[in-house]
């Protein structure tokens, strides 16, 4: 996966980074167990900071989207969620409720919402089967 920031942008170049990552994950481009560029390649690949790449990773490895195997390097981990069904659905409902309030103020329907969501669902590699505890 080819990895880029945009300076001019008023999001910062780390967060572009885990927004890069977790986008590349989702869509299935970045499958579990792929390796990714060193702190340093990917530093020198994008002309920042170390330090900016490395804040990116260790903030994806907390959430655990990435995993760091000293000498080895660092990898797309093996999807697991330690939150219940119930707290992982009460997340999802609350950045919902930012996705249906931006609709609205953008003027879309309820109708035009849900063709715009079923028209891009495929784009993303979503799990098949419920892997859950209560």
């Amino acid at each position: 996966m080819q990895f880029q920031c945009d300076t001019a942008s008023r999001t910062p170049i780390y967060r572009q980074l885990i927004d890069q990552v977790r986008a590349g994950v989702a869509r299935g481009r970045l499958l579990p167990g792929d390796r990714l560029p060193s702190v340093r390649q990917l530093s020198r690949e994008l002309v920042v900071n170390p330090n900016t790449v490395a804040r990116a990773y260790t903030e994806l490895e907390r959430e655990g989207t990435l995993l760091t195997q000293q000498g080895r390097g660092v990898f797309v981990a093996t999807p697991g969620n330690d939150l219940t069904k119930k707290a992982r659905r009460k997340q999802l409902a609350e950045k919902l409720d930012l996705l249906f309030v931006e609709a609205v103020h953008l003027g879309f329907t309820s109708d035009e919402l849900l063709a715009m969501v079923q028209d891009r669902i495929g784009q993303f590699a979503f799990v098949t089967e419920e892997k859950d505890s209560p």
